[in-house]
């Protein structure tokens, strides 16, 4: 039998449920690479997915604690996508995926991991990347460890 080993997913499974929101607790504190933040504005700021989807998975919300993109002003709506769309950008340069998946999942049932926070997904895709690996071994192979996506995306 084959073994893929990533023991960096241990501290996901074994990891104590948070009672907090990470994304409050991550725009107050430094520095940002132990929190993988990637850009900060004036109402948003940017973070790699600690358990991402795929590489380059970056997670983009509002500094103020919302659950839905409505109760956003007008500034910090504009703020959001003006970052979505500056990390699509850094993505497309660095990693030149094939097409990207970028979305809110609002409410628990949609599959928000943090339901009282809103936040945008920006996951690049590649051609094949889902391959027999999902299906079969119910496994995602992530190329690039976070310090090194971290590296490519912050500079």
């Amino acid at each position: 039998m084959n073994r893929l080993w990533a023991p960096w997913r241990k501290e996901y499974i074994t990891m104590k449920k948070s009672k907090g929101c990470i994304f409050c607790a991550c725009k107050a504190k430094r520095p940002d690479k132990k929190k993988f933040m990637l850009k900060r504005t004036a109402h948003s700021f940017s973070m790699l997915n600690r358990y991402p989807y795929n590489n380059g998975h970056v997670m983009i919300a509002p500094v103020r604690h919302v659950k839905s993109p409505e109760l956003l002003t007008k500034d910090e709506l504009a703020d959001l996508w003006r970052l979505v769309n500056y990390t699509k950008k850094k993505i497309d340069t660095f990693l030149k995926p094939d097409g990207f998946n970028i979305g809110l999942n609002i409410g628990k049932i949609a599959g928000a991991g943090f339901p009282r926070h809103a936040h945008v997904h920006v996951v690049p895709r590649w051609e094949g990347d889902t391959n027999f690996m999902p299906v079969i071994a119910d496994t995602k192979i992530v190329s690039y460890s976070l310090d090194e996506m971290w590296k490519v995306l912050k500079g």
